[in-house]
């Protein structure tokens, strides 16, 4: 009976456990020497055993003379976030020889690496040993290897800049025109396009309660006409002349102008006005009254794309490279409009939905206007924190959140409950933000952190932050940054206040803990151009950066990566590998 039971008791633990293997059998590392004198190393892995790729270490010991040219290595696969090895992995490693031994050579290789088990084991860091004789007459000199490896990199690896304004050299115009509408449907995924949204939405609803979907359609067509036309416009005399125009319209007085124009169109949507050219204008123009609408909404997509458009993304600097490389601003224009076309679609959608939804009148009609009004006041402060504290920007959001909210019926018994649901949360937060305000310690996202114990706060407020950049305005200074960190590795960081992509760079992307890990291995500079200053132009200049957000990055001899540069925002996960790659 004891038998049996203990036959039982065993055969259930077979299920019950996993079988884990030891390392020896779950790892078996092997490494040869070739006739060319490349070791060929492998690491032979068991069933449902993976590797991670950047545990994967190669070291030579008791090696004078002699180093690692190159490494061969196979693909890796993404697993949990991690790259691995799923199937086992072959490398194949070049030497070199910087001159000064001669002969028979005794080196020893050292092989780290780690892995883990699919079920759930994951294994210590090991390593393992080879002693290999070196014919060092058969390997190249260092001289040779450096040439061999600086080729490789020109004509193997370039910035993602480069390789478009490469390809529209040397592409089809069908192709160039129809990649760049491609970038512009991207494009108007990002932050920054999100304010056309309220903007064109309130110029189709100002028209009236007559409209009809085939005129809202038409003016949203002239909208993003009108856009499009600005951004050719400005890319191509930035492509030619250097200029960062996107930069020079963000100085404060324009600023405050346009935000001003979206303060009046907010103050038109609640009725205080209405807001149209005079009557004897309005003849002149065309005895067609209608056309007026029109001729706004172009007004106001062409500055609208030079206000709140996005931040320089590598398609734009791409074809602003091109055009200032080549001087075609022929194709390089093409290619802007187009990218502008694809960036408008999402609005010509939201400019049709807003004139075939639109209420017929009525208080719907009333409460539409009112919506729309605040969001083209959120705009005006959206545009003002460019410029503006941001004590007095979440007063500011806040003042109009408890308004906006108050006339919802926040505070008022009866009502609609999922209207006066929404009302109330937003009451909530919108005091919240008042409170911060009055606190002395402004917050968007956490309004009510002041309310925690002191030691707590400072704790959440350095596991956000980001690391700390050095921050510099002008060619001179950052030359002397470069000089005092020769034999290091820098990042430079090309940034503006009123760069929507940089801020998000700052909040999203460099407060993640693993980027924060990685950068810490460079020496961290940032190269300010809120101000647009003539030595803020030249920096930008010497780089050829067209526009912030764009990241450089520098070797140990000071020298820039080219293939690394970085332009626009870059979420954590990506931005982390190409970190992981220099």
């Amino acid at each position: 009976m004891k038998t049996i039971l203990a036959l039982i008791v065993s055969f259930t633990m077979s299920f019950a456990l996993p079988s884990f293997l030891m390392p020896d059998e779950a790892f078996i590392p092997h490494a040869t020497l070739n006739n060319t004198m490349q070791i060929e190393a492998d690491i032979q892995i068991a069933k449902d055993i993976y590797l991670y790729e950047e545990k994967i270490k190669f070291e030579l010991l008791d090696a004078q003379g002699i180093s690692i040219f190159n490494i061969k290595a196979p693909k890796s696969v993404p697993h949990d976030g991690e790259m691995v090895f799923t199937q086992s992995p072959n490398f194949i490693l070049t030497l070199q020889n910087d001159g000064s031994v001669s002969g028979q050579q005794s080196i020893q290789l050292k092989l780290s690496y780690q892995g883990c088990s699919e079920q759930g084991l994951c294994y210590e860091p090991l390593s393992t040993k080879f002693t290999f004789d070196i014919d060092t007459s058969k390997l190249k000199k260092v001289s040779e290897t450096t040439n061999i490896k600086e080729t490789a990199a020109k004509e193997v690896e370039i910035s993602q800049t480069d390789a478009i304004a490469n390809t529209m050299k040397d592409g089809n115009i069908f192709i160039i025109l129809l990649t760049f509408l491609g970038f512009g449907l991207l494009l108007a995924l990002t932050p920054c396009v999100f304010p056309m949204i309220p903007i064109i939405s309130g110029v189709i609803i100002s028209q009236g309660e007559g409209i009809t979907t085939r005129k809202a359609f038409a003016l949203s067509i002239v909208y993003v006409l009108a856009m499009a036309v600005a951004y050719t416009i400005a890319g191509v005399l930035a492509g030619l002349f250097g200029a960062n125009l996107q930069a020079a319209l963000q100085t404060p007085w324009v600023i405050y102008s346009f935000s001003a124009v979206f303060v009046a169109l907010a103050l038109s949507m609640f009725g205080f006005y209405e807001l149209k050219l005079p009557d004897s204008l309005v003849a002149k123009v065309s005895s067609n009254s209608s056309r007026t609408g029109y001729v706004g909404v172009a007004i106001m997509g062409f500055l609208s794309a030079l206000i709140v458009g996005p931040c320089v993304a590598a398609p734009l600097a791409g074809a602003l490279v091109y055009i200032g490389q080549t001087g075609d601003a022929v194709l390089g224009g093409m290619a802007l409009f187009s990218m502008s076309i694809g960036m408008g679609l999402p609005l010509i959608a939201v400019g049709v939905s807003a004139g075939k939804f639109m209420p017929k009148p009525g208080m719907w009609m009333t409460m539409v206007s009112a919506v729309f009004g605040v969001m083209m006041l959120g705009v005006a402060i959206w545009m003002l924190e460019r410029v503006v504290d941001s004590t007095i920007i979440t007063l500011l959001y806040a003042l109009l959140g408890i308004g906006f909210t108050i006339y919802l019926g926040a505070l008022e018994n009866g009502g609609h409950i999922f209207k006066k649901t929404i009302a109330v949360v937003f009451f909530i937060y919108s005091l919240a933000l008042l409170l911060s305000v009055l606190s002395g310690k402004p917050s968007m996202l956490q309004p009510l952190s002041f309310l925690i114990s002191k030691a707590a706060p400072s704790i959440a407020i350095e596991e956000k932050a980001h690391a700390t950049f050095t921050k510099v305005t002008s060619i001179e200074e950052l030359d002397i940054l470069l000089q005092k960190n020769k034999g290091k590795k820098i990042m430079l960081d090309f940034y503006a206040d009123w760069c929507t992509s940089c801020k998000e760079l700052e909040e999203v992307t460099f407060t993640n803990e693993d980027v924060k890990k990685e950068m810490d291995r460079f020496i961290l500079i940032q190269a300010d151009l809120t101000e647009n200053s003539d030595d803020n132009q030249a920096l930008s200049k010497k780089y050829g950066v067209f526009g912030p957000p764009a990241i450089l990055f520098f070797n140990e001899n000071g020298d820039v990566i080219p293939s690394k540069t970085t332009i626009g925002f870059i979420a954590p996960k990506e931005f982390l590998q190409h970190l992981n790659k220099i």
